[in-house]
């Protein structure tokens, strides 16, 4: 049998962001242990990577980890979560829940309830019908995650998996106060950087919607296909794609792309060269609109 069929659910290339994930792990640990050994003008470049590293790990390995699940065990997927789960300092369990939920809404705008049905969009907390700030959606996202509302909906339907947030939840809390009596300084050294990599990745979120078309299917999301990007984030940027048919495994992304292309701008597509977290850079319209007025105008 193949290393696919025996261990590897989907394709042997999934042994890279297995291998990514492990490296996050030990990165982690080695600035956390190696605090004192490591002089300030080394440690805090470190530490800004590391708070990039958690954006990267959230929207590349632990995000693919979501749709397509990477080994054959489910006792190796369990132990792959706890371990997504520590380096990213939230329950991957929780994480894929919302998440699910935020491919139910797509970014969907406020409807007749006052809310939106993806907990993530960028329209829940905006005004008028628009998109939020960036900068409110950065940095206070992290303190809008609703647990309990996660949780109230899953175990219901799934009081297993739910069960499984507790402990990975837990899990982390122990791990981290553990953490935090080994070397008090080394840990709140480390917390505002932590903060930081969660809003980054919020960061990224919002550039991976912002200028999208949530009433137009293949529009959802806003893609780039800087390959250096694509490369290091498995190919996260390919994001409308993504929206389109979450269930397609990140190396099929371009044959996806290629397929649905002439559909893809004659929806209006938003497509940007910069990758996500720097779609502030951005200054384009918004291809969908653009791609109406050219309608309107050719249908006078």
């Amino acid at each position: 049998m193949t290393i696919r069929r025996r261990f590897l659910a989907h394709t042997p290339w999934d042994i890279l962001p297995v291998l990514m994930g492990l490296g996050h792990l030990a990165f982690v640990a080695f600035l956390f242990f190696g605090f004192h050994a490591t002089p300030w003008i080394a440690w805090i470049p470190l530490a800004l990577i590391y708070s990039i590293s958690i954006s990267w790990s959230i929207n590349s390995v632990s995000h693919n980890f979501i749709h397509n699940a990477f080994f054959v065990s489910p006792l190796l997927n369990r132990v792959y979560s706890f371990i997504l789960s520590l380096t990213d300092g939230f329950s991957q369990e929780f994480y894929h829940h919302v998440h699910l939920r935020h491919h139910v809404g797509n970014m969907d705008r406020i409807g007749a309830n006052g809310s939106t049905i993806d907990p993530l969009s960028i329209y829940r907390h905006g005004k008028d019908g628009q998109p939020e700030s960036p900068w409110t959606y950065t940095f206070y996202s992290y303190f809008r995650d609703d647990i309990g509302e996660c949780y109230t909906r899953l175990k219901d339907k799934h009081p297993k998996l739910a069960r499984w947030i507790r402990i990975e939840i837990a899990t982390v809390v122990a791990v981290y106060l553990a953490c935090l009596v080994y070397d008090w300084r080394a840990f709140l050294a480390l917390v505002p950087f932590y903060y930081f990599g969660h809003s980054l990745s919020s960061l990224n979120g919002y550039y991976e919607h912002f200028k999208g078309d949530p009433d137009t299917p293949i529009a959802w999301g806003v893609s780039t296909y800087n390959k250096l990007y694509n490369w290091t984030w498995l190919y996260n940027g390919f994001h409308a794609e993504h929206h389109y048919r979450p269930k397609v495994h990140w190396t099929r992304m371009i044959e996806l792309r290629d397929k649905i292309r002439a559909e893809q701008r004659a929806k209006g597509v938003h497509v940007m060269g910069w990758c996500h977290a720097l779609g502030f850079l951005d200054r384009a319209p918004p291809t969908y609109t653009v791609v109406a007025n050219r309608t309107e105008t050719s249908a006078v």
